[in-house]
């Protein structure tokens, strides 16, 4: 199946990264989100990723910006979406908010698209039941920073088709990333793991075990790790963190996914790590 045109639903920090991602690849891509300041901020926020990320990376830019965002188009309306050939969904870990998207886009795009979840928690299969496409529904669960993580999380939904597996696994390899396939289960793999080792580290702080500092410094020290959990948990965003992992206690019953109270009072706070300049860390 080829694709020319992407849809990406969503210009948060992921959606953002996926935007760019695809639009360094040349395909023509569609950004939507409610607000036009979010839109404007991930424009600027593109050009500026466009010319530092190559240099970290330790290579030269392939094309000059401008030439990248040129194939960028933003909108407010979803209705924007009606001619794009694969469909990119980045919006909050709300299940209320995520249904209301894909009942709208269910009837706005073509019967044919593929409709990728971008999701730490939410099970695709629950999504999939929502629209009239549930074979044509999967989790493409991102890393951030999007366009330097060579590796995406694929989640197969109950009813989720083989076509629809290998055409998103041809779509990732277009844009440079592998896909690992893994089942449905709330948080999937990565977050199951991730969330639960942010969150006790979280209750480490909060029993004044150790600082977040010297956390972060132990899982760079003996582990290896480029970032602590705690210097994760303000990239990824406090917020996400929080929803996430209620997400699994609410779907597995399970205490040990129980947020720590320490991570409730700093969402509380607006203290969501780098996207507010404060978490763990100042920026």
């Amino acid at each position: 199946m080829s694709f020319r045109t992407i849809g990406v639903i969503g210009a948060g920090t992921i959606g953002r990264g996926v935007a760019q991602s695809f639009a360094e690849a040349g395909f023509e891509v569609v950004l939507v989100d409610i607000e036009q300041a979010q839109l404007d901020s991930a424009l600027a926020q593109i050009g500026r990723d466009l010319l530092v990320q190559p240099m970290l990376l330790g290579r030269a830019p392939k094309e000059e910006p401008a030439t990248v965002l040129a194939r960028i188009t933003t909108a407010t309306e979803l209705t924007a979406l009606a001619d794009v050939d694969f469909a990119v969904e980045n919006v909050t870990e709300n299940w209320d908010v995520k249904r209301s998207v894909y009942a709208q886009i269910d009837a706005i795009c073509r019967p044919g698209v593929i409709f990728g979840v971008n999701t730490s928690a939410v099970p695709i299969t629950r999504v999939g039941s929502v629209t009239g496409r549930p074979a044509k529904v999967l989790g493409l669960h991102f890393m951030n920073p999007v366009p330097m993580m060579d590796t995406v999380e694929v989640v197969s939904g109950h009813f989720t088709g083989e076509e629809t597996l290998d055409s998103a696994l041809g779509l990732l390899a277009e844009i440079g990333k592998k896909g690992i396939v893994v089942q449905d289960a709330p948080g999937f793999i990565t977050n199951r793991v991730l969330m639960v080792t942010i969150n006790e580290a979280i209750f480490c702080v909060q029993d004044q075990i150790a600082s977040a500092e010297d956390v972060d410094r132990m899982f760079r020290g003996c582990f290896g790790h480029k970032m602590g959990p705690l210097e994760t948990g303000d990239l990824i965003g406090l917020d996400t963190i929080l929803n996430s992992i209620t997400v699994m206690y609410e779907s597995y019953k399970d205490s040990k996914y129980r947020p720590a109270p320490l991570l409730q009072k700093m969402v509380d706070a607006r203290l969501l790590g780098r996207k507010t300049g404060q978490g763990f860390y100042t920026y």
